[in-house]
């Protein structure tokens, strides 16, 4: 797993769902999605419980690996579009 890449969750409410990978902490992975789980209140979810894709959105990555040192704001718009262009591209 890594930030930014695109995991779709196993278990849960959200079962099925598609995310991006916001933070990683031991075994636990923060997820958004841009509209029920915004970028401000990432879902905790155990890594265990999503299942992994190969795409991962090298601009947001960056963005995110750099969010708590630069400050600078990651929009909920950008993991939206993210998610979007896994799903047009059938990957």
């Amino acid at each position: 797993m890594q930030i930014g890449q695109i995991v779709y969750s196993k278990k849960g409410r959200d079962k099925a769902l598609p995310f991006v990978v916001c933070k990683i902490e031991d075994e636990y992975l923060y997820l958004s999605d841009g509209k029920l789980r915004k970028i401000e209140n990432p879902k905790k979810k155990k890594i265990m419980h999503v299942s992994k894709t190969n795409y991962v959105d090298s601009n947001l990555s960056t963005q995110l690996e750099n969010f708590e040192t630069t400050q600078k704001k990651v929009k909920n718009s950008d993991i939206m579009s993210a998610i979007k262009v896994f799903l047009n591209k059938g990957v």
